[in-house]
């Protein structure tokens, strides 16, 4: 029911959206999860702005508005373009030509493949959907889906309480993943750790989807299309590389749904109503709404295509296109500025987020070519015959932008993992110039080159077969030979590398710490039951009581990893607490903040997080009860603090919330 749940709210209203506007096929399975997030991203600062609570019942009916209006602008300009233009093909997709019911099932085959690696990698990874992910962001992104939910706001400016920043109305940070979480969090008897894994999974599964309807709209055969969508969940740097690390999950949301972009853009060369404006510009507002970083990627793909186009590698009909071109064109900046220009209140601090060099230029190159970005050692068995995929697709002048982009991309990652240079730092800095965020853009020009392996690879063995046995349908020697590439590299790779990714997602996701484990787990549903509405519990920012909130809906002092500044009370409190006997603005700055418990945890974010001093001894201090204990956690009832939901601030403000 919770995977039902999950996958309905992921793929049914861009379904609903995408089919109004006259998207059909594979292009309208990949493109439903990218239109979801553009709808939802659309709709945060409508609704916000007009009082308008979020929840599942009124984004439904906003969803279901758009859906009509769109049904409704497809048809007139339907209408109106086949009175004008009757000799315009009627290819209700506009794309490339029909393919045969073999063609799709055979298609199906290797998406189904994708998806079967990638769910198996994911639930041995994650060990089981009720894991917390350890990760350093992974507090932050659960407190955020919890605070749409129960304040029924998603716009960004209202969320900086959970980033201890509270009132801070320029306060920014792309939620757009978070507030579709929040519509379906607490229904059905979903909490919080399987809504936040099975949003992943969802994530994985979008990417094989993704890549087949990318192919199939640029005319890749459909060999080549099964294959690249078969091994799209085989590379470890995306998508499991930034679901340990972060973990990653609105950036990787956005990555996984490039493909489908890719695939709407089809349409400009070869239009057909409003489908390819309209879908574009909603997506743009999905990606920007996902992680503004993804705006850049999608700008590099679509000039690469415009160069592939003027160089006459594609095909475009610009009399029939220049409308459809400027529309979209209109329609990206409308939808997509209002989502990027928020994000400059914190572009400083991202651009200037700086991760040293790893490894050497030669070792840099090896990663690239191999699809191994960041890896101690390369996915030989996929990146080999994807490298020379690349050569097929150069000889054969197939998706020639996409080895561009292999180029562009690959050489990007190459020079930020090797290199520091003002130049370097500036291309990456929108991605806080981070290897691991680069590399991640790697894997995909790598699935196109591997299934064009396959297909050219599978071709010759056809043509060796068939001098052997003429009466051998072609056709059926291919998929033979197919099959043979897939079996040898499956056994070489021991599964299409589900072990060696399973393993690298389950860094994050240890079953008992080391931020969180069982026992702080127990503690905070303790504090679940104790502690009354308007009370906050004092904590250590390093011990994974971060996640107090997103888990028992108990709101902490400390909201971050990174920790209240000292200037806040909340920072005060955590370096002079157990100075409650000898400091009275111990007990007035807790006053102010509603507390009455303290929670102290033996988890570590990191090996090197230091305790907050504040909170150190408490079981010595006089004034501090110890309420709750087990082995990895302890909660303590501050004496002389049982009415301070009375006595406190007011709810709402800049004391309350530890400024």
């Amino acid at each position: 029911m919770n995977v039902l749940l999950v996958l309905l709210a992921f793929w049914l209203p861009g379904l609903v959206f995408g089919a109004a506007i006259r998207l059909r096929g594979w292009t309208l399975a990949a493109a439903a999860p990218l239109l979801t997030f553009g709808l939802v991203a659309i709709g945060i600062p409508l609704l916000g702005g007009l009082g308008i609570r979020w929840n599942m019942l009124n984004v439904g009916l906003w969803v279901l508005l758009l859906s009509v209006v769109g049904f409704g602008l497809s048809f007139l300009v339907l209408r109106f373009t086949a009175k004008r233009h009757p000799d315009w093909d009627e290819d209700e997709e506009g794309e490339a030509p029909k393919r045969s019911l073999r063609d799709h099932l055979l298609i199906g085959a290797g998406v189904v493949v994708g998806l079967g690696v990638g769910t198996v990698t994911f639930l041995r990874g994650s060990h089981t959907l009720e894991n917390v992910q350890q990760g350093w962001d992974a507090p932050f992104h659960g407190n955020l889906v919890r605070w749409i939910a129960e304040h029924g706001d998603a716009r960004a400016s209202t969320v900086g309480t959970i980033a201890n920043l509270p009132n801070q109305t320029d306060y920014f940070y792309p939620d757009t993943y978070h507030a579709l979480l929040a519509l379906i969090f607490g229904k059905g008897g979903l909490t919080m750790m399987p809504t936040l894994n099975l949003a992943a999974l969802m994530v994985v599964l979008a990417v094989p989807v993704g890549v087949a309807a990318m192919c199939r709209a640029w005319g890749m055969p459909a060999l080549a299309t099964a294959a690249a969508a078969a091994v799209s969940t085989w590379f470890t740097a995306f998508p499991y590389d930034s679901l340990w690390r972060g973990p990653l999950w609105p950036y990787v949301a956005g990555v996984a749904l490039v493909p489908a972009m890719l695939a709407l853009a089809r349409l400009l060369l070869k239009p057909r109503g409003i489908a390819g404006p309209v879908a574009i510009g909603v997506g743009v507002a999905g990606l920007a709404g996902l992680h503004t970083s993804l705006i850049f990627v999608i700008m590099v793909y679509f000039l690469l295509i415009l160069l592939a186009v003027l160089f006459r590698f594609e095909k475009i009909s610009w009399r029939r296109s220049a409308a459809t071109l400027v529309a979209t064109i209109v329609l990206a900046v409308v939808f997509g500025v209002p989502q990027v220009l928020p994000a400059l209140y914190n572009a400083g601090g991202v651009t200037s987020a700086f991760w040293a060099s790893e490894t050497s230029v030669s070792g840099a190159l090896g990663q690239t070519i191999t699809f191994s970005p960041m890896a101690d050692f390369p996915q030989w068995w996929i990146g080999i015959p994807a490298f020379i995929g690349v050569v097929f697709l150069v000889r054969h002048r197939r998706m020639l932008w996409m080895v561009g982009a292999y180029v562009v991309l690959g050489g990007l990652f190459a020079a930020t993992i090797s290199l520091e240079t003002p130049l370097i730092h500036t291309l990456t800095g929108v991605f806080y110039n981070d290897h691991w965020r680069v590399g991640a853009l790697v894997p995909l020009a790598g699935a196109v080159a591997f299934g064009e392996f396959v297909h050219t690879a599978s071709g010759k063995f056809a043509e060796k077969l068939g001098e052997r046995k003429p009466n051998l349908n072609p056709f059926t020697a291919a998929i033979v030979g197919a099959l043979v590439i897939g079996l040898v590299v499956s056994v070489l790779s021991r599964g299409g590398y589900i072990g060696r990714n399973s393993s690298r997602l389950a860094q994050s996701y240890g079953s008992n710490g080391p931020s969180v484990s069982k026992g702080e787990e127990e503690a905070y549903a303790w504090l679940g039951k104790h502690v009354v509405p308007g009370e906050r519990v004092m904590n250590d920012k390093a011990d994974g009581s971060v996640w107090l909130y997103a888990l028992s809906g108990v709101q902490p002092v400390e909201w971050t990893n990174y920790g209240a500044e000292f200037t806040t009370k909340a920072g005060w409190l955590s370096v002079f607490l157990n100075d409650i006997n000898r400091e009275p603005r111990v007990r007035e700055a807790l006053t102010d903040l509603k507390v009455r418990y303290v929670l102290v945890g033996k988890g570590k974010v990191a090996p090197n997080a230091q305790s907050a001093v504040g909170l150190q001894r408490l079981d010595i201090t006089p004034g501090f009860k110890r309420v709750f204990h087990n082995s990895d956690a302890s909660v303590y009832e501050i004496e002389g603090q049982q009415g301070v939901v009375a006595a406190g601030a007011t709810t709402g403000s800049d004391a309350a919330h530890g400024q």
